[in-house]
This record gives C-alpha cells, structure tokens and sequence, in this order.
C-alpha cells in the first residue's frame, strides 16, 4: 500500500464555496486544467459513479464511496488488481481553510499503478488547490 497525505490552508474561503466546487463534479475542467471534461449522473452522493476524461489521457469511472457534506469526500478508481482511493477532506481553522488530499492505492498491482497514476495525481495536488481556490474567487467577484 502507498499513501501520500498533502494540505494547504486558504484565507477567507468558506467550507460551503469548496463544497459547492468539489461537487459541482460536470465543472471541474473550468478549474482542474488536466481534465477535458467530466460527468457526473445523477447527484453527488455515495454510490454515484462520474467519469472523467484525461487530457491525453484515458477515460476514467470513479465512484463516489463516501460523502459528508462541507466536510470531506472519498472517490475509489479501480484499476486491474488495483484501487486508488482519493480522499478529500476540508476544516476551519485560525488560519483559514485547510484543505487536504489522501491518496492511497492498494492491491496486488498497486506499486504498478502508484507508477503510471498516483505519482503524477499526487504531484499535482498541490496547483489544483490553488486552480480551486482561484476559481472560487473569481467566482465571489462574478
């Protein structure tokens, strides 16, 4: 099993405003630019599959396996003798909203698919934040 846990904490961003992007699922490519498109049928509730196109990349089915409102959210993708699960939790603090993501990919071919997949999703955690919280702020000023 790999695991790679990264948070970053945003001033003057509620918890409602990350929710209302995270699982707005359809809108992701205006903020997440590694993405041509994504869709999500249906609601944004555990059980609810979604699936994303990579830019250059495959197309992928994810399934939301835990969900709790304003405060975190767990998607699972499977992967032949693999799962990556992605966890993404935010909290109030004194310095602002701290937003973390956890990767974890388990299984038999786990340490394949760290390599081809997780590697490059964990490196670019860190700029999708910042996408995040940018378009959350140009959309307060809209």
């Amino acid at each position: 099993m790999w695991t790679k846990t990264q948070s970053m904490t945003f001033p003057n961003i509620t918890p409602a405003q990350v929710w209302a992007a995270w699982s707005n699922i359809n809108d992701w490519p205006l903020w997440n630019h590694d993405l041509e498109w994504t869709k999500l049928h249906g609601e944004f509730k555990v059980g609810s599959v979604f699936y994303m196109k990579i830019k250059k990349g495959p197309i992928v089915t994810i399934e939301i396996i835990e969900c709790t409102p304003n405060k975190s959210f767990t998607d699972c993708t499977k992967f032949p003798l693999a799962k990556m699960y992605d966890t993404h939790q935010i909290e109030q603090t004194h310095e602002g909203l701290r937003i973390t993501s956890s990767l974890k990919v388990t299984g038999p071919l786990g340490f394949l698919w760290r390599k081809l997949v997780a590697e490059k999703v964990a490196a670019d955690v860190p700029a999708e934040m910042n996408s995040l919280i940018t378009f959350i702020r140009e959309m307060q000023h809209a």
